[in-house]
């Protein structure tokens, strides 16, 4: 074989290797002008959950507004009694005054049917409902307490998760399966089991809405477990048994790296296969630590797999022996905590800015390499190197910085070529 027809093949294997586009329904989420399409060719919608009491009002109302500004796209909170009930259009009423259109998604189980009834502004006021198949109701009362939701929903042309959780499955249609499998000839192991009710569990209930007259369009599915494997695998199955708009999300995924490694590690899959429309990165957060976190998780696994962009990347070297000092990271960490705090303003004003590409790098390796890939990039002095900092801008060495107020001067390039790139883009 020629090595022009090596590099066609390796290119038809790269390009074979990229995401391919899931054909699911579209869904729409509305609060006012403000439509959230979901599914379809939409791009992968973040949303995230408050861990505020709900009745709450301001409390509540503050950390929506929190996380939409981080960039969730829609906001879960819990309408668990009547108190919750009351208080959901108070809460709507806050964010419209702030400025906030962000859809607000009401989490309901156990007396969801009673609350969406009997408090009819509150299912006003919410965008979508999350509907748990396993916490509607046991035996008679099941089919009825669904409906009463599904007809809330049909009322208020809301769109409906039915989000089924491995935590809270249907005890009855796991016993059944059991049952079942145990009768065959060869049955399955209970791990698959659980797979499929879990899966039987969303696609009936789907199913019974529309009976009811739900529209197949305002229809999201979740199946969502905590172990990154079963995760996978049942979404590839539910991937292959619908066409519905799916969310993801590792459920209680944990604390801090543990978390964080694990649902990239589990969402970052099945994305880069096509599966998925929504997501939500479950963290629990630290001591202290903002709930925005999980909506920054999810904000970086859809730009390292380059599905979406949302903030400038900023390219930085780990340092080794040949860095002489921590400049590259203060320098590295000062400007990307720059980018991120001035895109609420910058997304109007400069649009696009969300590509640009900055390095900072450490010495001479990969510096000036690195540096030339960016929009805009600095190559600091290792060990032993001239005490000089090239600067590339637009892959070609513009000019070279030296003394003591390099730092200075390359925040001040880098807001230079912001300026001059995307300034007039707004016009």
């Amino acid at each position: 074989m020629s090595e022009s027809s090596n590099l066609s093949a390796g290119l038809d294997m790269i390009a074979a290797a990229r995401p391919a586009a899931r054909r699911s329904r579209q869904a729409s989420v509305r609060w006012g002008s403000r439509v959230v399409t979901i599914g379809g060719d939409a791009p992968v919608r973040v949303q995230s959950m408050t861990n505020t009491d709900t009745v709450d009002v301001i409390g509540t109302a503050i950390q929506v507004k929190e996380l939409a500004i981080a960039g969730s796209e829609l906001v879960r909170i819990t309408v668990n009694t009547p108190e919750a009930a009351e208080a959901v259009p108070h809460i709507r009423e806050q964010l419209d005054r702030m400025g906030i259109d962000v859809p607000l998604v009401g989490d309901f189980h156990y007396n969801g049917h009673r609350l969406l009834t009997d408090y009819p502004a509150m299912a006003q006021a919410l965008s979508k409902y999350r509907i748990n198949p396993g916490n509607v109701g046991k035996g008679d009362k099941k089919d009825r307490q669904f409906a009463q939701m599904i007809e809330a929903a049909i009322k208020y042309d809301k769109v409906v998760r039915i989000g089924v959780n491995w935590g809270s499955l249907d005890q009855e249609l796991l016993a059944a399966m059991m049952d079942e499998n145990a009768a065959r000839a060869e049955p399955w192991d209970g791990q698959q089991v659980m797979y499929q009710a879990l899966i039987q569990s969303a696609l009936s209930s789907a199913d019974y809405a529309r009976e009811l007259g739900m529209n197949p369009d305002n229809i999201i599915i979740s199946c969502k477990v905590s172990g990154v494997q079963d995760l996978i695998s049942v979404y590839r199955a539910l991937n292959a048994r619908c066409d519905y708009a799916l969310h993801l999300g590792l459920t209680e995924a944990g604390m801090g790296t543990k978390g964080t490694v694990a649902s990239a590690a589990a969402l970052s899959v099945l994305l880069q296969e096509g599966i998925g429309d929504t997501i939500r990165v479950s963290l629990t957060p630290q001591p202290g630590e903002s709930r925005t976190q999980e909506v920054a998780v999810a904000l970086e696994i859809l730009q390292s797999l380059g599905l979406r962009a949302f903030n400038p990347s900023v390219t930085a070297c780990p340092g080794c022996g040949r860095t002489t000092s921590t400049t590259f990271q203060e320098l590295a960490k000062q400007i990307d905590d720059f980018l991120r705090a001035q895109m609420p303003v910058w997304r109007a004003k400069y649009p696009g800015v969300e590509n640009l590409r900055v390095a900072v790098m450490g010495c001479i390796v990969n510096g000036p390499g690195e540096s030339k890939h960016a929009d805009i990039g600095i190559s600091l002095p290792g060990t032993g190197e001239a005490p000089a900092a090239p600067v590339f801008i637009d892959g070609e060495k513009a000019l070279t910085l030296r003394g003591e107020n390099i730092a200075t001067e390359f925040h001040a390039l880098v807001e230079n070529y912001i300026e001059k790139r995307f300034g007039g883009a707004a016009a």
